[in-house]
């Protein structure tokens, strides 16, 4: 089969690889469609582990199955992380600080012909698609779940002034789900077709990030690494707000710490999702409430990976990419 092997951002080769044997409670899937997320373009982070399969983000077509929860034909939904269910991270609800959500993953990755899901992941992450929820709109699944648990951690609350720096997937999830739960929601950023995007699904106001922010937020959701955005947000923080470092910088940032403990704020960080958020994000776009549809904007082939890759890193009017299966 085909993979596309990570070397670096601008080095991902397609190659060939033995098709992955399963085993019992396993599933293999036909891969259709697989997003490149945010944190596949953030070399400082993917470089560490090269060379390697990337891809989390993937709805598919079981083509092997020796789970009795799932059959041939099913078209599934497969989450990459799954925790335990045993440990005191996830006895105490915090599945994602769980070793087994960190470690696992799929055989190869997301990025290739076929991919084999563990037993574990089929058991506690795997899902048949609805027949109103498209493939493409299912991969927008996990991006969903990480808002999700993201304002569940942060506690954003009807009548909070929300801000969301960064007006990409991320930063349209997050505003659709903050008017979900009743808030005002502000958006920033510097490229003025994102801030078209952002008013278009549902955000109250969209100011230039360039420009001085007149605005004191009970939450603010970092959508942007860019640390220049992290710096000016400490001035747009109402007391007693919380920021969540929903997107993170390649570098440190600096915290003000007279501020910070006057005006008692909060910061927080969320990684992943736990298998609530998914089945949150799931009903969420199934249902409607969130449309994801209008933020997939390219498409490119598995054979073609790099050059969407390299349109995924650039912007411009370009939101979510898939990469697609046969």
């Amino acid at each position: 089969m085909k993979v596309a092997v990570y070397y670096s951002a601008s080095d991902i080769r397609v190659e060939e690889r033995p098709k992955p044997r399963i085993g019992d409670g396993e599933i293999l899937v036909k891969m259709k469609a697989c997003g490149i997320c945010g944190s596949d373009l953030m070399e400082w982070y993917r470089i560490k582990k090269a060379p390697r399969v990337l891809g989390h983000e993937m709805v598919g077509v079981v083509a092997e199955s020796k789970s009795s929860r799932f059959k041939e034909g099913d078209v599934v939904f497969a989450s990459h992380h799954v925790p335990c269910n045993n440990c005191k991270y996830c006895n105490e609800g915090d599945h994602t600080a769980c070793e087994t959500l960190h470690r696992g993953n799929f055989d190869p990755g997301g990025f290739s012909e076929y991919v084999r899901v563990p037993k574990i992941n089929v058991d506690f992450g795997t899902y048949v698609l609805p027949e109103n929820v498209s493939i493409e709109e299912g991969t927008m699944i996990e991006p969903l779940a990480c808002c999700v648990r993201g304002q569940r951690v942060i506690g954003v609350k009807p009548g909070h002034v929300v801000l969301i720096p960064g007006a990409g997937v991320s930063g349209l999830m997050n505003i659709q789900l903050a008017k979900l739960r009743g808030a005002y929601v502000v958006s920033t950023d510097v490229n003025a077709y994102r801030l078209e995007k952002a008013k278009e699904f549902g955000a109250d106001e969209v100011l230039n990030a360039e420009e001085e922010l007149d605005v004191k937020a009970d939450r603010i959701i970092m959508c942007t690494g860019a640390k220049s955005a992290f710096e000016k947000m400490w001035g747009c923080l109402d007391r007693k707000g919380r920021i969540l470092t929903f997107a993170i910088p390649n570098e440190d940032i600096v915290v003000p710490s007279e501020n910070f403990w006057r005006n008692e704020y909060a910061m927080a960080s969320s990684y992943g999702a736990a298998p609530s958020d998914l089945e949150e994000s799931l009903r969420l776009i199934s249902s409607g409430k969130v449309k994801v549809k209008g933020m997939i904007t390219d498409r490119f082939p598995l054979e073609k990976i790099l050059e969407g890759w390299k349109l995924a890193g650039k912007g411009g009017k370009t939101l979510k990419v898939l990469i697609t299966g046969e």
